[in-house]
């Protein structure tokens, strides 16, 4: 029943976005921004010391010696 159905309208042109406009950061405002973003890194390498394994399973050598009564 195609043919009984009216044509949509066109479409309005797609018109650019205009340019956004730039903040200009104080001296200030760069120092606090730089000291959050290593205080991130810092932690997040504090937290990756914790993990033992890799993508490849363990990094340490399995202990299979087992300890004897007798001061072994």
């Amino acid at each position: 029943m195609g043919f009984l159905m009216p044509k949509p309208p066109a479409l309005p042109q797609v018109q650019p976005l205009p340019e956004p406009p730039k903040a200009e950061l104080s001296a200030e405002e760069k120092q606090r921004i730089a000291d959050e973003q290593a205080a991130m890194e810092r932690r997040r390498k504090g937290r990756k010391s914790t993990i033992l394994t890799g993508p490849l399973g363990l990094e340490q050598e399995a202990t299979t010696e087992k300890k004897t009564l007798l001061g072994g």
